[in-house]
C-alpha cells in the first residue's frame, strides 16, 4: 500500500559505507511515484543521499562488487537483485564488504 506522499522505505549503510552518505547510517525515505525497483532506488541514492566517492558504492548501474544488498533481511541474490520490486515499508540495507589495511 502507497502513501499519499509515496513509497516509505527505510534505507541503510554499514560496514564503512555510510561514510559515503554523510555519515548516516539510518536514512527514512519516502519515495515519489508508484513502482519502484532496487535499479530505480539505487540511481535515487546516487543523485539524492551520495555525497563522496560515488565510485566506491556503484559500478555502472547496480552496486559495485562488495557491497551486500539485504531486504528485509534477505540477499538481493535471492530477490531478482535490480528487477525486485520494492514493498511499503521495505528495509534495505548495504554493507560494505571492503575494507582497507
Amino acid at each position: 500500500m502507497m502513501t499519499a506522499n509515496g513509497l516509505p522505505l527505510t534505507v541503510e549503510f554499514g560496514g564503512g559505507a555510510e561514510l559515503l552518505f554523510d555519515g548516516r547510517k539510518r536514512h527514512e525515505v519516502d519515495l515519489p511515484g508508484e513502482e519502484w525497483t532496487l535499479k530505480r532506488l539505487l540511481g535515487w541514492l546516487r543523485d539524492n543521499l551520495l555525497t563522496e566517492r560515488p565510485e566506491l558504492f556503484m559500478q555502472g548501474d547496480t552496486v559495485r562488487p562488495g557491497i551486500l544488498v539485504l531486504v528485509n533481511d534477505a540477499d538481493w541474490e535471492l530477490l531478482g537483485e535490480g528487477d525486485y520490486k520494492l514493498c511499503p515499508r521495505d528495509k534495505v540495507l548495504f554493507i560494505s564488504t571492503l575494507h582497507g589495511g
